[in-house]
């Protein structure tokens, strides 16, 4: 026994060597397994890099050297704006600082000198690093070469961030950095990034903030220049002051720790207001008279692309717009050459304002869009048709008040309502119509047409505000829920959004969200095309309804008698909205007189929404023609639009059938049709007013100066007291507003 335990002791160490071999070829194995594992993914990662890279956008010095502009152009191809500066303040690199150079390396790619490939992985692998300890992207690792890149060849849109365009980009910046020197790259750089407002280059942004040459800047001066590409509109020290602030003195600091300027240069320069030498930006020169035409619908189209995640300030783009640029130059000639009468004598010269927008219903394309009169001097200023948001008056009753009504209730044009003394409910304030009476019963076309107050309100009553607002939510109008019943007589939405609700009937019940761009084509040859997509919101039945008593509207005789025109199939409202009592009190002259005037108006194939009124209470109100002077341009505009193209009626729907001038909903015929119970002297009257001082100021004079009934337009004396909506904060005069909504509707 003892013999075999010492003979097993002496063969176990014989045993070792086999096991230690077994684990060395173990780990032999998964070494070359994960050699090859690890070979295969570079060869894959250099395959793809390769396929990606082959299809890359050719670079050249021309393109290197060439500022940052996008193309604007028409939806026909007509050229119509680029934005950028066209002169540029290209400064050379023997006139660039060495300061200005320092700054920049310094607060975009410190290592920039030091690397020589074009990227830096270093770099990037700390930025990946940076951005997950932080748990966002915040941080990037792109290079002065590859920022240079992207912004010669392609997009910053996040969106385009993807494989493909990365591994282009690199390879572009790897091709720059062998053919080019450090301080070519930089000079092609610092002559490119966007110093907002247009200016291209930092040649010109110090020629736009400090009307001097680069090389006389002073090193806060040079500092903030450094600042601004990164965000140009964010650091604008003109509006945003103290974000440029902190901004040039991180790169001040930045500067400091990368040892290109002293203590006391950090100190002195970081202690410098950051206004310091700012011209006053009122001293620019404004903008080209040509672009005025375009003005209101390119800042509009500018925002729309921003939201569309592109940069058109530094992308290098070609937008097509849904702008017929014909269309937008003959609107703009409307409202400032004279061919539509507006204010130009006394001392309201020229201060009639006016908002406008024309849309393609089946589409929803902006065909043209118009903000605002006698703004050449004025770039990107304040746009009437989308910022401001004045009450309606009447034109809102289609939308809110009527087709709810046969939407949800199946009502029929012949359907009696009640025009007679009301009260708003849990109040004491009578609502009147604009006559100063009461028609009785009247059927809802002649509601509609004749423009009773009470019938609309009585009707959105019935219909509840809740449901309504739903209703008109789905074209793109928010009303608030708990907005009294006055709502239904005036509500404060802009011409664009009446011009996108109109449309819904125009096309037979569709919605289309309003766009501006049609496609974008980046500068690496990618083509984004956008489409609205249409929503139905409304039976074809009820659009069909409304546009046969809104027909009504526009004959002769009735309140859109000025928008008449001979053979086109045309519906549409007026709107007129009064003062208050509070600001009659101040203006007692304005009496008599509209505060705003509203046209909405479409056939077929356009719709055209205008407001026109005064920006200021005290720069006068609308009197004698100028109350006509929307549905002028609204005939004007549509004759222009509607020469080249098909004029078809509306096909009544299969689910409408007609009983003598009434329509119904198929199932739910009226049982009795309109013979309403109106006194003959009642009804004379109506048609006296049909015209009412929208036509024209004779018209006025013409009636009994001593009736109470003739001091007022088509429009509600009182109202329910609410709360006031809140407005743009751009709005020129928050005193022109009436925050009881008093004398509104018409």
């Amino acid at each position: 026994m003892t013999n075999n335990k010492e003979l097993k002791r002496k063969r176990a160490p014989q045993q070792t060597p086999k096991k230690a071999k077994k684990k060395s070829r173990l780990w032999v194995r998964i070494t070359k397994w994960f050699l090859m594992i690890v070979t295969f993914f570079l060869v894959c990662g250099i395959g793809l890099f390769a396929f990606y890279a082959k299809d890359a956008p050719a670079i050249t010095q021309d393109k290197l050297q060439s500022g940052g502009s996008t193309q604007i152009y028409d939806k026909n191809g007509t050229f119509v704006r680029s934005i950028g500066t066209q002169e540029r303040d290209y400064v050379t690199n023997e006139n660039i600082p060495q300061i200005m150079k320092d700054a920049i390396v310094s607060i975009e790619d410190r290592r920039f000198y030091q690397q020589s490939l074009g990227i830096d992985p270093i770099r990037i692998i700390t930025s990946a690093l940076g951005n997950i300890k932080s748990g966002s992207a915040a941080s990037g690792g792109s290079t002065i070469t590859q920022q240079l890149v992207k912004l010669t060849s392609f997009s910053t849109s996040s969106d385009q961030r993807t494989l493909r365009r990365k591994a282009q980009e690199a390879w572009l910046a790897m091709q720059v950095e062998r053919e080019y020197s450090k301080d070519q790259i930089l000079e092609f750089y610092l002559n490119k990034v966007y110093m907002n407002y247009g200016n291209y280059g930092v040649g010109t942004g110090a020629k736009y903030y400090y009307g001097k040459e680069l090389k006389q800047l002073s090193l806060p001066q040079i500092a903030l220049m450094a600042a601004m590409p990164n965000a140009p509109t964010n650091y604008d020290p003109y509006v945003y002051p103290d974000n440029a602030l902190k901004r040039r003195n991180l790169v001040l600091s930045e500067m400091l720790e990368n040892q290109k300027i002293t203590q006391d240069q950090y100190q002195q320069a970081i202690n410098t207001p950051i206004t310091d030498g700012l011209v006053d930006q009122n001293s620019h020169k404004t903008q080209d008279s040509n672009n005025a035409i375009t003005d209101a619908y390119i800042k509009e189209a500018l925002t729309e692309a921003q939201k569309l995640n592109y940069n058109p300030y530094q992308d290098n783009l070609k937008i097509t717009l849904n702008m017929d640029y014909d269309a937008q130059k003959r609107l703009y000639n409307l409202a400032n050459n004279g061919a539509v009468s507006f204010s130009n004598s006394g001392s309201s010269k020229g201060l009639l304002q006016v908002g406008a927008t024309v849309v393609d219903p089946n589409t929803g394309g902006i065909v043209a869009m118009i903000g605002g009169r006698n703004q050449d001097n004025v770039q990107f200023g304040y746009n009437r048709a989308v910022q401001q948001t004045r009450s309606t008056g009447s034109t809102i009753k289609p939308l809110l008040d009527y087709a709810p009504a046969i939407e949800y209730l199946n009502w029929s044009t012949s359907k009696y309502l009640d025009d007679s003394k009301y009260i708003y409910p849990g109040t004491n304030v009578q609502l009147y119509d604009w006559d100063m009476q009461y028609m009785g019963l009247i059927s809802m076309k002649t509601a509609l047409v004749q423009s009773r107050n009470v019938p609309a309100v009585k009707t959105l009553q019935e219909v509840g505000i809740s449901k309504a607002s739903d209703f008109v939510k789905a074209m793109g109008i928010d009303i608030d829920k708990n907005s009294g019943l006055s709502v239904g007589i005036g509500a404060d939405i802009s011409s664009l959004q009446l011009a996108a609700g109109y449309a819904t009937f125009a096309n037979g019940g569709t919605y289309y969200q309003p766009t501006y761009i049609q496609k974008v084509e980046s500068a690496d040859g990618n083509v984004e095309t956008y489409n609205s997509t249409g929503v139905r919101v409304m039976k074809e039945s009820t659009a069909y309804m409304i546009t046969d008593m809104l027909k009504g509207v526009i004959q002769p005789g009735q309140f859109g008698s000025s928008a008449y025109i001979s053979g086109l199939s045309q519906a549409g409202k007026t709107g007129t909205v009064q003062y208050s009592p509070e600001e009659l009190a101040k203006y007692p002259n304005y009496a008599s007189t509209p505060k705003d005037s509203w046209f909405s108006g479409y056939s077929k194939n356009y719709v055209m929404s205008i407001w026109t009124g005064y920006d200021n209470i005290g720069d006068g109100t609308i009197r004698g023609t100028e109350s006509n002077s929307a549905q002028l341009l609204y005939r004007n505009m549509m004759q222009y639009l509607s020469q080249d193209v098909s004029n078809s009626d509306w096909k009544q729907p299969s689910s409408v059938e007609r009983v003598g001038t009434g329509l119904h909903v198929k199932g739910y015929a009226p049982q009795v049709t309109e013979t309403p119970s109106v006194s003959s002297s009642s009804t004379r009257q109506s048609s006296s007013q049909s015209s009412s001082f929208e036509s024209s100021e004779s018209s006025r004079n013409d009636r009994s100066s001593s009736s109470s009934s003739h001091a007022t337009n088509d429009d509600n004396q009182n109202t329910d007291v609410t709360s006031p909506q809140s407005r743009e904060e751009e709005k020129p005069d928050n005193n022109n507003r009436n925050d009881n909504q008093n004398n509104t509707g018409e």
